[in-house]
């Protein structure tokens, strides 16, 4: 323990903030059920479905995210006949969930719907959407802003082994373009753009200037790790979508999956149902997360004519200083430790050297302890 104490400065203390970054793809293989469908698990309560990179039963197992959907109260949707329209009233309910977590409430109290710009005041509302609820062992602190893409079919002949046309959803521009009136943090837009070579959203439904050949899809909130959306992605532009009408041949609407149009398998598939839809269209995802580390750094500073002597016991042998061949000799110790204290001498922290430092009255140190949390 120490007999000896040197009280830091103010200028002895700084705090940092370093951002760590790690790349996360997710192949649409996993997605769709490499093990046969054996990583993809399903609950009784039917409210969501689980997708793991390895089958769920196996110790290896690392859970991806859940897929779930729903529609608002007053939408379209909620028209339908409780009787034909699948766990309606869950649906409902989990729109609500999540537009209450994620968006938070108005002025009188009320929920609000999810908003295509962000703005909360006017514009589009999303009204019927796919919710994916990353885990937090990829997410970590949050999604990286302007790093999220996925690719996910459109085509009109539903083929889980042939993706056919495709687009590709990102947060475009969210580096510096994104919302922060949202009870989670920051979230951004996602817009969807045409794959290589293809032309499958509607031209009157992209934006202009910086935004030309993006067509807004959804929503992405970088701290929850959740992604939303729209139906509009998976629906014909005539129909409210923004899909061109040659990516089903010039049809009415486009097939989502088993016979179903996206209204269809919302409104008279399961949850579950309308997550394998989701699933087996999803080509890739690809985001990067960020570890937020927080350091606390001390320059603990030795003058030339301190800490020259040891407290160790075994320093003097028969009142002598063991390093000091005369009396007249400069006293000599070695640093081999820091140790920082609080206010009434507890110690809190302790490092250690690599290797001893000489220390006598002819040599000052700098030393740089950091603590990261």
């Amino acid at each position: 323990m120490a007999s000896t104490f040197k009280n830091l400065s103010p200028n002895d203390k700084i705090s940092t903030k370093t951002l760590l970054h790690e790349a996360i793809p997710l192949t649409g293989t996993i997605l769709s059920g490499t093990y046969t469908d054996l990583n993809i698990k399903n609950y009784s309560h039917g409210m969501f479905q689980s997708v793991y990179d390895y089958p769920y039963l196996s110790s290896s197992a690392n859970h991806i995210f859940d897929i779930t959907v729903g529609f608002a109260n007053d939408s379209a949707l909620s028209a339908s006949s409780p009787v034909a329209a699948a766990q309606q009233k869950k649906k409902i309910n989990l729109y609500n969930q999540m537009a209450q977590v994620l968006v938070g409430y108005d002025k009188t109290g009320s929920i609000q719907p999810f908003d295509e710009d962000g703005n909360l005041v006017d514009g589009t509302k999303l009204k019927e959407n796919i919710f994916l609820s990353f885990s937090r062992l990829l997410v970590k602190d949050e999604v990286k802003r302007g790093s999220f893409q996925m690719t996910v079919s459109v085509t009109g002949a539903y083929d889980p082994a042939n993706f056919g046309k495709t687009v590709v959803v990102s947060d475009f521009g969210a580096v510096n373009e994104y919302r922060i009136n949202s009870p989670v943090g920051e979230y951004g837009i996602l817009y969807a753009s045409n794959s290589s070579g293809q032309t499958n959203i509607d031209s009157t439904k992209l934006g202009a200037g910086v935004l030309a050949n993006h067509a807004a899809c959804g929503l992405i909130y970088y701290q929850a790790g959740v992604v939303v959306l729209s139906g509009s992605l998976f629906t014909l532009s005539g129909s409210g979508g923004i899909l061109s009408s040659s990516v089903d041949g010039g049809g009415s609407a486009i097939d989502f999956g088993d016979g179903f149009t996206f209204s269809d398998a919302l409104t008279g598939s399961s949850i579950s149902s309308s997550a394998n839809l989701l699933r087996a269209r999803i080509q890739n995802i690809q985001f990067n997360n960020t570890v937020e580390l927080n350091s606390s750094i001390y320059f603990c500073r030795i003058n030339h004519n301190e800490y020259n002597y040891s407290a160790n016991p075994t320093y003097l042998s028969q009142s002598q200083i063991r390093v000091k061949q005369e009396s007249s000799d400069s006293p000599v110790a070695y640093v081999t430790t820091v140790g920082l204290y609080s206010a009434d001498n507890q110690l809190l922290a302790v490092g250690k050297l690599s290797e001893p430092l000489r220390k006598d009255p002819t040599i000052e140190y700098t030393l740089r302890a950091r603590l990261d949390y």
